[in-house]
C-alpha cells in the first residue's frame, strides 16, 4: 500500500485555516461588514435601539469594551480606540466620530409584541426544529399580556403563535384539571383552548365562563376580539350548577362582554327537558352598574279592579348622582296607577328618594251597590345626610302623607288596607363645637285614614343649654366648694299646630280656612337647677330645684247653660303665661345580701340586690287662680275643676300643693350553681330568678284627703333563658263608695291587711323553641351603612335591592332550611275595673289574645309554616296563614293561604333568585272579602 503522502490534505486544509485565522484577526475592525437580514430572531430583541436610524436599521448598542486614552506618544494599545475615526455601513459615509459598536439584526415578522412567562408544574418538552414548546403539569401557566392561560398540558407552536391547552384524565377517566384561560375580567373554564397570540382569536370547545349575574356554556365558542365571542348550541342561567336546574337555550348567539348577549331562536329548559315555548329572538343584558331600560311587566288579577298589567316602566339615568324611574299599571275595569321615583346620591354628603303615587280607581263594575270612582295619591320622601360631610349638622327626612284613601285601595295588600296611620318627619339639628348648647327644628305630620283627620305640626323648635356651673372658678385648684357644683340648664320648646280635613262631606270649609282657624302656637321653658354633692357613706344624696313656664295663646272658658242646657264656651285671644315650681331632695343607696349553701350543694349561693330611693319635694300652687269650678249638668250638682288652659297646646300645670315624699323599690335576685358542663374546680353559672320586682307610689303631707297615691307593681324575669313574663298592677289602697263608684278617703289596710285593691294589671307571656343543633349559634350580623349602597352603581338601593339585602342580612326572619322544626308563641292578658251602676257594682274587663308561629321541616327541601292570632276573650280567629315554602337551588317558590278574616287571599309565587331575571316569574294571587 502507498502511504507516501497519507495525511497531506489535512496538513493542507490546517494551514489555511490557520493562515485565514490570522489575518481576520489582524483585520482592522472599521473594515469589517455585515450582510442585512443575516440574523433572524425568533422572538422579540430585548437589545435597546438606538436613536440615530441609518439605512438597514442597524441596531446600534453601548459599547461594553471599556475605552483606553493613549497614555503618550509612541505607546499603543490594540483595546483602544480611535478619537477621530469614521464609520461606514452599508456604503454610508458619516464624519461624526462615533463611541459604540453596533449590532446590526432586522425585526421578525412573527415576533411577539410582548414577552411570554411560562410555567411548569411537571416538565417541559423543547421541540427545536419543529418550534414547539409543550409544557406538562397540574398547573402549568402561560402569561401574555392579559392572557392568562392554566392547564396540564399548554403547546405553543412558534411557527403559527397558536396556543393549545386540553384537560387531563386519570386512569379511571376522571378529569384531573380543567384549561382555564383568563383575559381582563372574564374567564373561561373549556375541555380544549386554542388561542393566537398574535391576533387575540380563538376556538374553545365545552366552553363555561360568567358575565356578572351570568353562566354561559357552549359547545363551540369561537373568540374574535376581546369583547366579543360567538357560541354554539350554548345556554345561559343564572344557576351556578355544572348541570343548571334551568337554562335559556339556543343554537347561536353572540355575546359582547359585560354589556349584552343577542340569540337566535330561544326556548327555555328546565332540568334538562326543553319548554316548547320558543322565542323568534332573544336579548339579555349582561352590563353592570346602571344603564337606563324599560322594565317589564307583570300580569295580575283583582276582584275589584280587574285584570291588570301591573309595573309597565322605564329606569332612566339622568347623571351620576341622580336617576329615575317610572311605572304604570292598568286594570281591565278601568282604572289605572301612575308612580314616579326619583333619587338621588352624592357619596359622602347624602342620599334620598322620593315617590309620588297617583290612582284613578274603578271599583267594581258600574251598577253594583258598592262601586265607587276616585283619584287618590301618596307621598313618600325619605332623605338621610352624611354626619362627616358637616360635623354637627344632622338633617334626615321620613315623609309618608296622601289621601286618606289611598291605603284602601292598594290591591293585594290587605296589611296596608289595614293601616289607617301615616306619620312623617323631617329634622334638622345643629350643634356648635365648644358651644354648650344646641338646637333642633323639626315638623311632623299624622294622619288617621278612619276619620280623615290630618294633624301639621310646623315648626317645633327646641333650644337646650346644657348645665352651666356660674360658681364655678375658671382654674380650680384642689377640691372643689360645694357652691361650686351647683348647675343650672335651660331646656325650651316652641312651636305651632293645626289640624284640618280631607272629607269635604263632613267639613264644609276649604282647607286653608281650616288650618287657619284651628291653629295653636305656645311655648314651654324648663329651668333645672342641680346640686352635686359627694356621696356620704353608701347613700348617695342629690338636691334640685326645678322651674318651668308655659306661654299660651289664649284662654278658654266654658259655663253650663242650665236653661238652654247647653255648654257655652268663650275664647279670649292673647298671651298668657303660667309658672310652676318644684324643689326636691332624694336619696339612693344599694343593699345586698346573700346566703349560702355548703360547697357541694348544686345551688351555691342565692344573692338578693335592693336599690331603694326617697324623694322628699314640695310644689307651691302657683296655678291654682287659673282653674274655676264646672258644673257638669242640670240633674246633679256635680262640679269639676277646670283650668282655663286644659285645652291648650302643652296643657296645664296641675293645681293644688304637694308636699310629700315619693318611694321606690327595686330587686334582683340572682343565684349561683355548680356548672356541670365545666368539670373544672369552682366552676360555677349565674342564673337570674328575677331581673326586676319594683314597688312604687306616693304620700302629699298637704292634701286634705286621698293623700296616698295609687301603687304601681311591676316585675320581669327570664325562666330557664327560654321564657320571658313580664307583670305589672295598679293598686289604690282607698275604698269606693258603692254607690257611685268614686274613690273615698278610708284606707283598705285598716278594715283588712291589704295594700290595696286591684285597679287594673297585665300579664305577657312569650317563648321560642327550636330544633336542630342549638350549639350553632349564628353570628350577629352588624350593621354596615355601605349595605344601603349600591357598590357597583354608588346610587341607594332600590325598593327590591334593599328588600333583598335586609333578606341577606336577617335571615332567622325568612325561611331557614336548616332548622326541623321551630315555635315561637305569646300570650297577653289585660284586665281593669270598671264601675257599671249601684245595682252592678265594678265589672272585670278581660282581654286575652294568644300568637303563633311555626314551621316545620317535611323535607330537606319543604318546608310548612303556620301563623295565628287567636282572641280568648271574644273567641274569634284574628288571622290565620299558612305558606309552604320550597328550596330550589337558584329558584324560589312560595305559597301562602290566608283561609280566614276580613280579607282572604292565596298567592304562588315561582321566580329565580337572581336580581337579573326578577321579571322571569310565575305569580298567581287571589283576594276575597268578606263583607259584614
Amino acid at each position: 500500500m502507498n502511504n507516501k503522502h497519507k495525511g497531506k490534505a489535512k496538513n493542507i486544509l490546517a494551514s489555511m485555516a490557520l493562515a485565514l485565522l490570522t489575518a481576520v484577526t489582524l483585520m482592522p475592525g472599521y473594515k469589517m461588514f455585515a450582510l442585512p437580514g443575516f440574523y433572524k430572531n425568533l422572538t422579540s430583541d430585548t437589545v435597546p435601539k438606538s436613536k440615530r436610524v441609518v439605512k438597514s436599521r442597524p441596531v446600534v448598542v453601548k459599547d461594553s469594551i471599556p475605552k483606553v486614552q493613549v497614555a503618550a506618544p509612541g505607546l499603543k494599545d490594540s483595546m483602544a480606540t480611535p478619537v477621530a475615526d469614521s464609520v461606514h455601513f452599508n456604503g454610508a459615509d458619516t464624519s461624526n466620530p462615533v463611541k459604540a459598536d453596533t449590532i446590526y439584526a432586522k425585526m421578525s415578522k412573527d415576533s411577539l409584541s410582548a414577552p411570554v412567562t411560562y410555567h411548569a408544574d411537571d416538565s417541559m418538552v423543547m421541540d427545536v426544529p419543529g418550534k414547539k414548546i409543550t409544557l406538562y403539569g397540574k398547573k402549568s401557566t402561560t402569561v401574555y399580556q392579559d392572557n392568562n392561560l392554566e392547564a396540564p398540558v399548554i403547546i405553543f407552536d412558534q411557527k403559527t403563535n397558536l396556543v393549545t391547552a386540553s384537560l387531563k384524565k386519570d386512569s379511571a377517566g376522571k378529569v384531573i384539571s380543567f384549561p382555564t384561560l383568563k383575559q381582563g375580567d372574564s374567564k373561561m373554564v373549556s375541555d380544549t383552548i386554542g388561542f393566537n397570540m398574535k391576533n387575540g382569536k380563538g376556538i374553545t370547545k365545552g366552553t363555561y365562563t360568567q358575565q356578572g349575574e351570568m353562566y354561559i356554556y357552549g359547545e363551540r365558542m369561537k373568540k374574535i376580539n376581546t369583547s366579543d365571542f360567538y357560541a354554539f348550541r350554548g345556554r345561559f342561567t343564572t344557576c351556578n350548577l355544572d348541570t343548571p336546574h334551568f337554562a335559556f337555550v339556543s343554537k347561536k348567539i353572540k355575546f359582547r362582554a359585560n354589556k349584552f348577549a343577542i340569540t337566535g331562536p330561544v326556548h327555555p329548559e328546565f332540568e334538562g327537558v326543553p319548554i316548547p315555548i320558543v322565542l323568534p329572538f332573544g336579548i339579555f343584558p349582561l352590563a353592570q352598574g346602571r344603564h337606563s331600560g324599560i322594565l317589564a311587566p307583570t300580569f295580575n288579577a283583582n276582584d275589584q279592579f280587574g285584570l291588570a298589567l301591573e309595573g309597565l316602566g322605564y329606569y332612566k339615568v339622568l347623571n351620576d348622582n341622580w336617576d329615575i324611574t317610572t311605572r304604570g299599571t292598568l286594570y281591565s275595569y278601568g282604572g289605572y296607577m301612575f308612580n314616579i321615583s326619583p333619587r338621588y346620591y352624592k357619596r359622602y354628603h347624602y342620599s334620598g328618594n322620593f315617590s309620588f303615587d297617583f290612582n284613578h280607581v274603578k271599583y267594581n263594575f258600574k251598577g253594583d251597590p258598592d262601586f265607587s270612582t276616585g283619584n287618590v295619591f301618596n307621598v313618600r320622601w325619605t332623605h338621610s345626610a352624611d354626619t362627616k360631610s358637616r360635623p354637627g349638622v344632622t338633617f334626615s327626612a321620613n315623609v309618608n302623607a296622601g289621601s286618606s284613601k289611598f291605603n284602601q285601595y292598594v290591591p293585594n295588600s290587605p296589611a296596608r288596607n289595614f293601616q289607617n296611620q301615616l306619620s312623617s318627619s323631617i329634622a334638622y339639628a345643629r350643634t356648635w363645637k365648644d358651644k354648650p348648647f344646641n338646637i333642633s327644628i323639626n315638623a311632623n305630620h299624622s294622619q288617621n285614614t278612619n276619620n280623615k283627620t290630618i294633624n301639621v305640626t310646623l315648626p317645633d323648635l327646641t333650644f337646650n343649654l346644657q348645665t352651666l356651673y356660674p360658681f364655678r372658678r375658671k382654674e380650680p385648684v384642689g377640691t372643689l366648694k360645694w357652691y361650686e357644683n351647683i348647675g343650672v340648664a335651660l331646656n325650651s320648646n316652641a312651636k305651632s299646630q293645626t289640624y284640618f280635613s280631607d272629607d269635604t262631606s263632613v267639613s264644609k270649609l276649604n282647607i286653608g280656612k281650616q288650618i287657619f282657624d284651628h291653629l295653636q302656637w305656645g311655648a314651654t321653658h324648663n329651668v333645672p337647677i342641680s346640686l352635686s354633692l359627694p356621696q356620704i357613706g353608701p347613700v348617695q344624696i342629690s338636691p334640685g330645684i326645678s322651674y318651668s313656664e308655659k306661654w299660651y295663646q289664649e284662654q278658654l272658658r266654658q259655663n253650663f247653660d242650665s236653661i238652654h242646657n247647653k255648654m257655652d264656651t268663650v275664647h279670649n285671644k292673647g298671651f298668657y303665661a303660667a309658672r310652676d315650681m318644684a324643689f326636691s331632695l332624694s336619696l339612693s343607696t344599694r343593699i345586698f345580701g346573700s346566703f349560702t349553701f355548703g360547697k357541694n350543694a348544686a345551688v351555691q349561693a342565692i344573692r338578693h340586690e335592693i336599690r331603694p330611693s326617697i324623694s322628699i319635694s314640695y310644689k307651691p300652687d302657683l296655678s291654682g287662680g287659673s282653674y274655676y269650678l264646672l258644673k257638669n249638668d242640670t240633674s246633679h250638682n256635680y262640679y269639676n275643676r277646670v283650668s282655663l288652659y286644659s285645652n291648650s297646646l302643652y296643657g296645664a300645670f296641675g293645681e293644688g300643693k304637694f308636699g310629700g315624699l315619693s318611694f321606690n323599690i327595686d330587686n334582683n335576685v340572682q343565684m349561683k350553681l355548680r356548672n356541670k358542663a365545666d368539670t373544672a374546680a369552682g366552676a360555677t353559672k349565674k342564673v337570674t330568678l328575677i331581673d326586676g320586682f319594683s314597688f312604687n307610689g306616693s304620700y302629699n303631707f298637704l292634701k286634705d284627703t286621698l293623700r296616698f297615691s295609687t301603687f304601681s307593681v311591676s316585675a320581669r324575669t327570664n325562666l330557664f333563658n327560654k321564657i320571658n313574663i313580664t307583670t305589672s298592677a295598679t293598686l289604690d289602697p282607698y275604698d269606693v263608695d258603692p254607690s257611685n263608684g268614686r274613690t273615698i278617703n278610708k284606707l283598705l289596710w285598716t278594715k283588712k291587711p291589704t295594700l290595696g285593691r286591684l285597679v287594673s294589671g297585665s300579664v305577657s307571656l312569650s317563648t321560642q323553641f327550636q330544633g336542630g343543633d342549638q350549639s350553632k349559634k349564628k353570628t350577629p350580623v352588624q350593621n354596615n351603612p355601605n349595605q344601603m349602597i349600591n357598590q357597583n352603581t354608588g346610587m341607594p338601593l332600590d325598593e327590591y335591592q334593599t328588600e333583598m339585602a335586609y333578606m341577606a342580612n336577617n335571615p332567622a326572619e325568612f325561611t331557614d332550611f336548616s332548622l326541623p322544626w321551630s315555635l315561637s308563641f305569646s300570650y297577653s292578658l289585660q284586665f281593669s275595673k270598671v264601675f257599671q251602676s249601684a245595682k252592678i257594682g265594678f265589672k272585670n274587663n278581660l282581654d286575652q289574645n294568644v300568637n303563633w308561629n311555626s314551621t316545620l321541616k317535611l323535607t330537606e327541601k319543604w318546608q310548612l309554616g303556620i301563623n295565628g292570632y287567636y282572641n280568648i276573650t271574644q273567641k274569634q280567629l284574628g288571622t290565620l296563614s299558612m305558606s309552604i315554602a320550597r328550596e330550589m337551588h337558584c329558584w324560589q317558590m312560595a305559597i301562602n293561604i290566608s283561609p280566614v278574616g276580613k280579607y282572604r287571599f292565596f298567592n304562588i309565587s315561582i321566580s329565580p333568585k337572581s336580581a337579573i331575571l326578577r321579571d322571569v316569574k310565575v305569580n298567581r294571587t287571589r283576594t276575597f272579602y268578606q263583607f259584614p
